[in-house]
């Protein structure tokens, strides 16, 4: 039997910062990160909300959705570069607060590419038979390593967290094929700097990712044995408007086929493709059997696609 997604879940703070209150505190203006990112807000964790606390509530709205308990997991991977400290892992804290006392649990550190190296990560073991059930968490608290009088990054990140529930799927549905990349000599275009900030290149990144991000869907599609005309949904990265929109492009699929709802999340790193699923799921824009796309790119540099046969 194939690997797929049997449940999703996610979280995102309370706390709602939009474009106009940035305005007040740095020089920038709604309509310079409207018209450049498609942002228009982003929430933003407590001083007293970490990264594990996210994970974990998006953890369980993921087994509550796919009906099973967290004794049923046989493994947890945490996608995230942001952990809240660098050991334990966020995965053992969360395994500890979930009473998921069967599950191995490891962090995964591919930045915005996280969610889709943990998806194809489970996959292996789910097609294995080493385990029935992994939990797959993209969080990040990128509030926290973000300099807020820097302008060009500020505007861009905002936290969540983003779980799915990997299990096997009916013939024909599931993770029916994957890519997974990296390019180590980008590295210096996105990272994270002596003061613990990120530090970004734009237009160099801008470059990486409007070729990547179009050419992995593709490869993946293909890899499926289908064609761009056979995608049902597309969800990209939500990183820039402007970069979803050339792989959207690519794949001559109509606006309405794309996941769009980065004006509401702003960046949220190894959580917005997981938090783009579960917002169309619940807009209803994903039904049984339609083939999907997950695509992304990030720090190191990474990138991954996944094709997906949508159901249980």
């Amino acid at each position: 039997m194939n690997a797929g997604i049997v449940g999703v879940g996610r979280y995102v703070p309370e706390k709602v910062v939009t474009n106009l209150d940035l305005e007040k505190v740095m020089d920038t203006s709604d309509e310079w990160i409207r018209t450049r990112t498609g942002i228009e807000e982003r929430h933003i964790a407590a001083d007293d909300e970490d990264t594990s606390d996210m994970a974990f509530n998006a953890a369980k709205n993921a087994l509550k959705n796919a009906g099973i308990t967290a004794e049923q997991l046989g493994l947890i991977l945490v996608a995230t570069v942001t952990p809240d400290q660098p050991f334990p892992s966020v995965s053992c804290m969360i395994q500890e607060q979930l009473g998921a006392v069967n599950a191995a649990a490891m962090d995964i550190s591919a930045a915005c590419s996280g969610y889709i190296y943990g998806l194809v990560t489970a996959k292996q073991f789910i097609e294995n038979n080493a385990y029935d059930y992994i939990l797959v968490v993209g969080v990040e608290k990128l509030s926290k390593i973000t300099d807020w009088e820097d302008r060009n990054t500020a505007v861009l990140f905002g936290d969540g967290a983003a779980a799915a529930i990997v299990g096997k799927v009916s013939e024909g549905r599931g993770i029916l094929t994957y890519e997974l990349g990296a390019d180590g000599t980008g590295g210096k275009y996105l990272y994270q700097n002596e003061k613990n900030y990120i530090t970004m290149n734009g237009r160099e990144v801008f470059k990486f990712a409007v070729r990547q991000m179009g050419q992995s869907a593709i490869n993946v599609i293909e890899k499926a044995g289908y064609t761009k005309n056979d995608v049902d949904y597309l969800i990209p990265h939500q990183a820039n408007i402007r970069i979803m929109e050339s792989a959207r492009q690519r794949l001559d699929l109509p606006s309405e086929k794309m996941a769009a709802v980065i004006k509401k999340y702003g960046n949220t790193s190894a959580a917005s493709i997981g938090n783009a699923l579960v917002e169309e799921l619940e807009n209803g824009k994903i039904h049984d059997d339609d083939l999907i796309v997950l695509v992304g790119f990030g720090g190191g540099l990474t990138w991954g696609a996944v094709a997906i046969k949508w159901g249980r």
